[in-house]
């Protein structure tokens, strides 16, 4: 793969599948500044709207000022996440620094009334933000375009093969997989990283107020002190996975160069920490690129372990993006195919073997040890190995009095307790429990034409003895942890 600078054409033409104007406003000629409102690509380096804010910066003779506020206004904020996000500052601040940019976090306890990005866009040329179709992204970025007295874009950095490739929803792997394929070693291309031309006046940084934070000066106990001070949900703590770009890569090296070459075999065995990559967390939060990742699997691991890793972190991922971003509602049983809807209809009112409250699911308290085992590793991990995780899935949708209410609860569990929460990968993983992107398979009581799974088979093709010494647990003892 060879290195462009930034601005050469062919980076121009990705950039247009990758931009979506949020306003019909001007870029405004007396603004101070070009403003990079930093939310859901947190980090600094393989970032396209970073690259985007450079270039206008440049154009316009304008110098860049990167935003990044954290308060609590995003769905189910909690010291787990709060304190992941603040450790990923650290990280920003450090390579803003070796990059010559200007970075600014700004921390509210609560959630703000007058948010700095407010104050800042006022005397703002442009404004750049990250494209993402969750996590409340993009209602804030809409919300925000909406009074702003500037033209206000939105990047997408999400994806490898940019997301405008394609302007509509993608029925399933099979047929998104050799668009992707086309297009995935250009999207691949490295591009430079670099601090606009123009340098930021001393002046600027105080128009944010009194909430800014010294992000790389930040301890480990000074981030528990900002999280504890923090209107959030404390119920749901912090847990041992660290944020940020240094633990991503650390991470990814760990995984590429060691359990990724027996991939196809160690992913069948929740109980092994090495059956995945688990970097679902850092990519949700943009502390590591999906295209970092393809380049280092692709360049150091064996081919046939990288093509196995490449069509779930690839394929699977850009299809749960443009579900998210083609899909009017990817948390709604509406999302769902119409054999889906039929079956669907036809069992709604089937008896079930076992139905549970939603109290009862979130303290893993089932009838089934391995499902309970599951809610444990999530709620004390902030994950879930996918093997399991499927079938978590596939469970609740057989004991909940309801589809809808089965949807409901999966989408709060894992939203509230998954590191990964509310990412586009999160919902079409449960929407697959549902059929999406799936097809029909033989009819039987209350999973109608949906792929049934087994709970009590999974006891023959896996290793569960092992991940129930692991995340086992007697009844009630969650709810003390």
């Amino acid at each position: 793969m060879t290195s462009h600078p930034l601005g050469a054409p062919w980076v121009r033409d990705q950039l247009s599948y990758r931009t979506q104007p949020l306003n019909e406003k001007r870029t405004q000629p007396e603004g101070e500044f070009v403003l990079y409102w930093m939310q859901s690509t947190q980090r600094l380096d393989d970032n396209w709207a970073l690259r985007y804010a450079t270039l206008e910066a440049d154009r316009l003779g304008r110098p860049l000022l990167v935003l990044q506020q954290l308060d609590a206004s995003y769905p189910h904020a909690s010291a787990r996440h709060h304190t992941f996000l603040l450790q990923g500052t650290r990280d920003i601040a450090h390579r803003a620094h070796a990059l010559g940019l200007e970075y600014q976090l700004t921390f509210s306890r609560s959630r703000f009334l007058a948010p700095p990005v407010e104050r800042l866009a006022a005397r703002a040329a442009l404004v750049v933000t990250d494209l993402f179709p969750t996590w409340g992204v993009a209602e804030r970025s809409g919300a925000f375009a909406e009074r702003a007295w500037c033209r206000v874009v939105a990047i997408d950095g999400t994806s490898i093969v940019p997301s405008g490739t394609f302007t509509r929803e993608e029925y399933a792997a099979r047929t998104i997989r050799p668009k992707l394929l086309k297009l995935l070693d250009l999207s691949l291309e490295r591009v430079e990283d670099r601090a606009p031309r123009k340098p930021l006046p001393a002046g600027i940084r105080a128009i944010a107020g009194s909430d800014e934070v010294d992000a790389g000066s930040l301890t480990d106990a000074r981030i528990a002190q900002l999280v504890s001070e923090s209107r959030v949900d404390h119920s749901v703590g912090a847990v041992a996975t660290h944020g940020g770009s240094r633990a991503a890569d650390a991470r990814l090296a760990a995984f590429v160069d060691g359990a990724l070459a027996d991939y196809s075999e160690r992913r069948r065995h929740p109980s092994d920490e090495w059956g995945s990559s688990r970097l679902s967390a850092y990519l949700h939060h943009g502390h590591i690129g999906a295209a970092d990742v393809a380049r280092t699997v692709l360049e150091r691991a064996p081919r046939a372990a990288a093509d196995a890793y490449l069509n779930e972190m690839v394929v699977w991922r850009e299809l749960s993006l443009n579900f998210c971003l083609r899909s009017p509602d990817p948390r709604s049983l509406l999302a769902l195919p119409d054999w889906v809807q039929r079956s669907m209809a036809r069992h709604a009112g089937d008896a079930r073997d076992f139905t549970y409250g939603l109290d009862a699911l979130e303290r893993g308290e089932t009838h089934d040890d391995l499902w309970n085992a599951g809610q444990c590793e999530l709620v004390t991990t902030g994950a879930m190995h996918n093997v399991v995780r499927m079938l978590w899935g596939k469970s609740v949708l057989t004991w909940a009095p309801t589809y809808a209410q089965a949807l409901e609860w999966l989408v709060h569990l894992n939203d509230r307790y998954a590191l990964d929460g509310s990412d586009p990968n999160s919902y079409a993983g449960i929407q697959w429990c549902f059929g999406k992107f799936d097809r029909p398979f033989a009819e039987r009581a209350v999973w109608g034409t949906i792929r049934p799974m087994s709970l009590v088979r999974a006891r023959v093709k896996y290793d569960v003895a092992a991940y129930l010494e692991r995340f086992g647990m007697r009844k009630g003892e969650l709810a003390l942890r």
